[in-house]
């Protein structure tokens, strides 16, 4: 299941629309309503590629380049979409509304619109890039002030821990861990943004990522999460050794239970979550290392998962001790199911008599 509301193919237009009637009450250009379908035509193919619904694989590789370069390519991607939306706006206009003219001078678009044009892809780049810095759910809660005051909550917690990196950093240097472990970690994103989760922190090779008891329970979203990440490793594997020399490996360790998720810090604003659970997802994340087990989950969290997913199977691992608990905690393995396959029935020998 993938996490892309289907609302959004409406509000696209509809953004891109705002902005050309902002456009044509300020500069005065033309009826309003030439200026708003002028403003979706063009918005719209900005607005779905930032939502990776157009041309995915372009827009992460370049999220993926310094900020500097980053900004020059997603404005040069802008302009290439200002351009064609304006073409495609004015062929529309023209033909079937007969705002101009010609088809021609439809096209021509003026300074004042190219500027302002220019100076919202500016912001946007901005405003996107500041939002892939500190986290898209931390940017939006901290937007709306969501945790200016405690609050309490039920949430989902993953630590995700890349296996072999210290081994790794030995072997190559910790120059080329580093590039290593953000390729992975750029390799966990979307994932995790699919399954409309937030990565919290990095922690050395371990990656804290967590989800509201109602996004992370949908569809098993948070296993979805972890197993989704190790069928994209292990699709991308021969680059991975081409690169790398191996592909990642990785334990991940899920629980859930109520935290009080507040705003902290003032220079550096940070949502921090205060509870046990935290600390008792770490444990579990060190226990599944004991326990030889790819990805350990607690009880608890798969009574509010309910029935898994069908390629999905959880096997029972007993009840376990961890620090700073004194009762023990109930686990399971989850793992995904073997494909059935059907029996290859018997090749029988028929003999013709002649």
């Amino acid at each position: 299941m993938r996490f892309r509301p289907p609302w959004f193919y409406v509000v696209a237009p509809s953004l891109g629309a705002l902005a050309g009637l902002v456009y044509g009450s300020i500069f005065e250009v033309g009826p309003l309503t030439g200026a708003a379908i002028r403003g979706a035509i063009i918005g719209t193919p900005i607005m779905l590629y930032e939502r990776r619904l157009l041309a995915p694989a372009l827009r992460e590789r370049v999220r993926s380049l310094a900020t500097p370069l980053f900004l020059l390519a997603t404005v040069a991607i802008y302009v290439a979409m200002i351009i064609v939306g304006n073409a495609a706006a004015s062929t529309v206009l023209n033909r079937l509304f007969r705002f101009m003219y010609s088809e021609r001078n439809a096209m021509l678009m003026t300074d004042t619109g190219l500027l302002y044009a220019l100076c919202i892809s500016a912001l946007v780049v901005f405003v996107f890039r500041v939002r892939d810095l500190i986290g898209p759910g931390v940017f939006a809660n901290l937007l709306i002030g969501r945790y200016h005051r405690p609050i309490s909550e039920e949430r989902i917690f993953l630590f995700l821990d890349v296996t072999g990196s210290t081994r790794f950093a030995d072997r190559y240097g910790d120059r080329e861990a580093q590039a290593y472990l953000g390729q992975v970690f750029n390799a966990l994103a979307l994932p995790v943004s699919q399954t409309r989760g937030s990565i919290d922190d990095y922690i050395g090779d371990l990656a804290l990522v967590t989800w509201t008891m109602e996004r992370g329970t949908r569809d098993a979203a948070c296993l979805r999460c972890v197993f989704d990440f190790a069928a994209r490793l292990a699709a991308e594997s021969e680059a991975w050794r081409r690169r790398f020399g191996q592909v990642p490996e990785f334990r991940a360790a899920l629980h859930c239970g109520p935290v009080v998720t507040a705003e902290i810090g003032l220079e550096r604003h940070k949502i921090a979550y205060f509870g046990d659970v935290v600390n008792t997802t770490a444990r579990l994340e060190a226990l599944s290392k004991t326990l030889g087990v790819h990805v350990l989950v607690s009880a608890d969290l798969l009574r509010r998962l309910g029935p898994l997913p069908a390629d999905l199977v959880a096997e029972d691992l007993g009840a376990h001790t961890l620090r700073g608990r004194e009762e023990p905690m109930t686990v399971a393995s989850v793992r995904r199911r073997a494909p059935v396959t059907a029996p290859v029935a018997p090749i029988q020998s028929q003999v013709v008599a002649g």
